[in-house]
């Protein structure tokens, strides 16, 4: 399924048939896809999506957009320039999922369950550091690249409800 995201924000005048100022379509070469492991509590999925996606932000500066600014003149972080597509699967999509990530070494982050236990970003890596790569109990994958490439990582994976 081809996606096209317009420019700016949604304006609940379109959807009442009102007149809205034209905005261009933007097809992004790139993609920012997040995959859920499907047994998650709600919480869980929020708190997993925001840990991956933040690996992105800090490390591939191309995905970040400019500072925003209001009408006064408040300014506001930048966020990233596209749309973040949560997708979901069972645990074995989420596996099939790393390894072709790894295979075509696209950038990625990983939640693994063991997270949910650990308190700091010094036990969570320690955590990871401790399982092998085969044996990573995977409830959440980052990984940004080219649209077809993480098309094909995210193959058997469904969009998020």
């Amino acid at each position: 399924m081809q996606r096209t995201y317009k420019t700016g924000p949604y304006d609940a005048r379109q959807s009442r048939g009102m007149s809205t100022p034209p905005t261009d379509a933007v097809r992004f070469d790139t993609k920012i896809a997040v995959l859920l492991r499907d047994d998650l509590e709600p919480w869980q999925r929020l708190n997993v999506t925001a840990f991956l996606v933040s690996g992105l932000g800090a490390t591939l500066p191309e995905v970040v957009g400019e500072p925003y600014e209001d009408a006064d003149g408040v300014g506001y972080l930048p966020m990233f320039r596209q749309p973040v597509l949560v997708f979901e699967g069972a645990k074995e999509t989420l596996k099939a999922a790393h390894a072709r990530a790894l295979g075509r070494a696209l950038p990625r982050a990983v939640f693994t369950a063991d997270l949910f236990t650990t308190g700091n970003d010094r036990d969570n890596r320690a955590a990871v550091r401790a399982v092998p790569t085969a044996e990573l109990d995977l409830v959440g994958l980052s990984v940004y690249g080219p649209r077809n490439a993480v098309d094909k990582v995210l193959k058997g994976a469904r969009m998020h409800p």
